[in-house]
């Protein structure tokens, strides 16, 4: 877009080549395109000055009008500081500088006009001002033309070269200024435009830097989100649309004596109508002639499984095999056990293959694989090793699929001459914002009720003085055959974290129950050990699990009934709905303890209650976006996104992103390769935007 105006970024003023460098490096930005489009992360009132005495807790920021009465110096080395006394005439404050000592003492000088602009911050009962921006008030616009000022985020090694927010603020200035008379190319096309009342763009970049007011800032971003989440939701659908043109899937037009088979003798309960209503969603996209890309949800103990297992019969019954996989070996292999029991009566072929299986069984399976003796395969990503052959690979589920790489799933592919059906599950409740971005070439589908019979697990939240009271209700659910969780935020004792840990906490809980089996289960033991101690706790031989966050997914103990979360302030919503869900999946009532300090802040106490308020994994992932944002949320970082987002918030602009998604979806129905000439613009913004080599539309 700016490449004619400006070619290189260096040669922009205020730039040159150094700084290109450090731009280049810390931030990925190159062009002008790639600058103007690095937005504020704030902006702050600088058309009015303070007076010091009108400092409180409810004004961020302050700018002043006054004098330096003197210096002081302190400390040597890299504990130095240097101190000023800035009075208004009526009162002072201090003015603190830990960097740039040399640099403020060469440039500031005592007894003269300067206007200071900062953050107040109380300390011992006196607000003073850190590295503040000070400048003199000839060198100043008048206030009321200064208005709104950027502020801009920057690295610790942009700031170490001077190039810091401030000096972010006079390089845009002077892009903008070399950009005033210049025509800007539209991105969006004049139908948009005008239906939903959006700034032009120039108007837009101009704004959003250095916003008129309030009001024009408030278009502006409106314009920059709706652009952003559209070109989003654009890609992913054109990538969809062409997936389903180019690649076609199995067609399994037969129901035969799997399905209804096991449907009618073997089923060993009643379906929810969710289950159903999702089978009918899987029946309707195998027999459709494309490639199936369905994404299923679903809370922990709702029934996944058994859905994929009837998938998995659809196949079978139209001669497909199918496979399974998993992202662990403990997770894989409760799959081969619960369905090899599902199974028991039925004539199905399973085997299991992980990095443990052993050369001579691998043998065996390899040759049931290749003749089509073997029916279902289950396995971690050994299954997509290039020694892994089909005879006919119909249907692959993916479980928990984002601990996947895009590669790895991507070789899943090759495993036939034209691409299987792709069933996704996961138990880890995606809200529809996020699911939208991050899995929006997936159909979705979701299991959003529990089978009948399942208690509700309790969950409290109580203080460490509780400890004891808690170790006699622990005592009595062991008593009672139950099993517990104990898990800790980190392994060892920290100097830097006040935190419980695991190491501590096991060798209290073996003080307290010393009768007791106790293992213990981290992310820095060996392989082999971990998974030898979570058999102990699976077979029952142990009767207390302590360990971090390593049992969030896929453990199925039915027996164990009490989670214990230490520091549970320490943990996001979502990971502590995954924690808790290790509990309640046998019959008898669950419970789930939220441990925490006294000392808590307010979001964490509202996390805590939402806890405690609800089982519902879906109300439980909406208020963690809400609460934390995108790209925090556990397992679907924004970095997974085919684009970063500058300035869209999934968390704040879900109804944008619904409308730029219908916007999108409304232009492909009527020009799904963007051929006509008014959709020109988009498809040339479309290859502008593409930075990945991957074709994320044909990845599941």
């Amino acid at each position: 877009m700016l490449e004619n105006i400006i070619p290189d970024l260096k040669f922009l003023a205020g730039v040159g080549t150094k700084r290109a460098d450090i731009l280049y490096k810390e931030l990925e930005i190159v062009t002008a395109d790639d600058l103007i489009r690095y937005y504020p992360y704030r902006y702050v009132d600088r058309s009015r000055f303070y007076y010091i005495h009108e400092i409180g807790s409810d004004v961020p920021f302050i700018q002043i009008k006054g004098q330096i009465l003197r210096f002081e110096r302190q400390g040597e080395g890299r504990k130095q500081r240097l101190t000023a006394q800035f009075s208004d005439g009526k009162s002072t404050i201090e003015l603190v500088w830990f960097q740039g000592i040399k640099f403020a003492l060469e440039k500031l000088k005592t007894h003269t006009d300067y206007v200071v602009f900062g953050r107040p911050t109380l300390f011992n009962g006196r607000y003073n001002i850190a590295h503040p921006d000070i400048e003199r008030p000839e060198d100043l616009p008048p206030p009321e033309q200064m208005g709104l000022q950027p502020y801009y985020n920057t690295t610790e090694k942009m700031k170490h070269n001077f190039l810091n927010s401030k000096a972010i603020q006079k390089i845009m200035t002077n892009l903008l200024a070399q950009l005033k008379d210049v025509q800007i190319a539209e991105t969006l096309t004049s139908d948009i435009i005008k239906k939903y009342a959006l700034m032009p763009l120039k108007d837009a970049l101009f704004n959003i830097h250095f916003p008129q007011n309030a009001d024009k800032l408030k278009h502006a971003r409106q314009r920059l989100k709706f652009e952003e989440l559209f070109y989003v939701q654009l890609h992913i659908l054109h990538q969809t649309k062409l997936r389903e043109q180019s690649v076609n899937g199995f067609i399994f037009n037969k129901i035969g004596n799997f399905f209804n088979d096991y449907y009618k003798k073997y089923l060993p309960f009643e379906l929810t109508s969710a289950q159903k209503r999702v089978l009918k969603e899987i029946r309707t996209d195998v027999r459709s002639g494309k490639q199936m890309n369905r994404l299923l949800q679903g809370d922990v103990g709702s029934g996944k499984t058994i859905v994929a297992l009837f998938a998995m019969f659809m196949a079978l019954d139209n001669d497909f095999q199918a496979a399974i996989m998993a992202p662990t070996e403990i997770l894989a292999q409760q799959h081969y056990e619960t369905i090899s029991e599902l199974l028991e009566r039925m004539h199905v072929n399973i085997a299991l293959l992980t990095g443990s299986t052993k050369p001579k069984e691998r043998e065996k399976l390899h040759n049931a694989l290749i003749s089509g003796e073997l029916h279902i395969l289950i396995g971690t990503h050994a299954l997509i090793e290039d020694t892994v052959k089909f005879h006919n690979l119909g249907l692959v589920v993916i479980d928990e699929q984002h601990r996947f790489g895009v590669a790895q799933r991507a070789r899943l592919w090759q495993k036939n001459t034209q691409p299987p059906h792709i069933l996704v599950m996961t138990a880890t409740p995606i809200p529809r914002t996020l699911a939208m971005t991050l899995y929006g070439d997936l159909s979705i589908s979701v299991i959003d009720e529990l089978p009948p019979g399942r208690k509700p697990i309790q969950t409290y939240h109580y203080f460490m003085n509780k400890r004891p009271t808690l170790n006699q209700f622990l005592a009595k659910q062991i008593a009672a055959g139950r099993q517990i969780y104990i898990v800790y935020p980190i392994i060892k004792e920290s100097e830097k974290l006040d935190l419980q840990n695991l190491e501590h906490g096991y060798e209290y809980i073996c003080e307290v129950f010393p009768n007791l089996k106790i293992g213990k289960v981290h992310g820095q033991m060996k392989s082999q050990e971990k998974e030898r101690e979570m058999q102990k706790f699976v077979s029952g031989e142990t009767n207390i699990l302590v360990a971090t966050t390593v049992i969030e997914v896929g453990v199925n103990v039915p027996n164990a009934s009490v989670m214990i979360i230490e520091n549970a302030e320490r943990f996001g919503l979502s990971q502590l709905h995954q924690l808790r869900g290790r509990v309640g999946r046998g019959a008898e009532q669950s419970f789930c303890i939220l441990l925490t300090d006294y000392k808590i802040g307010a979001d964490t106490r509202k996390r805590l209650e939402i806890m405690t308020e609800t089982n519902d994994g879906f109300r439980i992932a909406e208020a963690d976006l809400q609460l934390r944002g995108p790209g925090d949320m556990d397992g679907t970082q924004q970095s997974g996104m085919p684009f970063d987002l500058k300035i869209a918030n999934l968390a704040q602009d879900g109804r944008m992103l619904e409308i730029a998604r219908s916007v999108a979806q409304q232009i492909l129905e009527t020009d799904p390769k963007l051929l006509s000439e008014k959709n020109l613009i988009l498809k040339n913004q479309l290859k502008k935007m593409k930075k990945e080599p991957v074709n994320w539309g044909l990845i599941s």
